[in-house]
């Protein structure tokens, strides 16, 4: 089976490329432009890009949206991380967090599939906190700046384990027993 990722994001398909080896499920790098609406969802975005995707004639694809959400920015960057990562990035959320004590957060990663002709959307989420500063090389993003326990970032994780504990891996466990269902 063949599943087109539609991204402009080479590290996200180099995650779903590993996270779905297992399941006899090839990926191929899509890139399509399609509307991303300004919502205060990540569903909402998902499932508009996939309706798009689909009136162009696109089948058996997964777009995703993710967002990283921090409790003391009252969920700020959330559904708008990507424009705030090429805005301010991870030098500009470090400020914001500065005088922070309460540095939770979490990521969510939502994923649309459609696979011969169902639609299939889940949500996926990682708890964690805020670094103090950037650290580690791996990963793109936030990836630097976002630990799930406290004492790594995911830049500091191989991206086996990153996807064992990450947002979108738990999205793709998700999307996983979903698919089953279809196949």
């Amino acid at each position: 089976m063949i599943l087109k990722v539609v991204t402009s994001n080479p590290g996200k398909v180099t995650e779903y490329r590993e996270a779905l080896s297992s399941f006899s499920i090839d990926i191929e790098h899509t890139r399509i432009p399609y509307d991303e609406i300004q919502t205060s969802r990540l569903e909402d975005v998902v499932e508009n890009g996939m309706e798009h995707l689909k009136a162009s004639g696109l089948t058996d694809f997964i777009i995703d949206d993710s967002g990283m959400f921090v409790g003391a920015l009252k969920g700020f960057p959330g559904v708008y991380s990507a424009y705030v990562q090429r805005t301010i990035g991870n030098a500009g959320i470090l400020r914001l967090m500065e005088n922070e004590e309460n540095r939770e957060a979490n990521f969510q990663c939502c994923i649309g599939c459609n696979l011969k002709g169902k639609d299939i959307v889940v949500l996926g989420k990682c708890d964690g906190m805020i670094l103090k500063k950037e650290t580690g090389t791996e990963g793109f993003g936030y990836d630097p700046i976002f630990s799930h326990d406290g004492k790594r970032s995911f830049a500091e994780l191989p991206i086996v384990e990153k996807n064992r504990v990450s947002h979108r891996g738990d999205a793709v466990r998700l999307l996983m027993k979903e698919i089953e269902k279809v196949v």
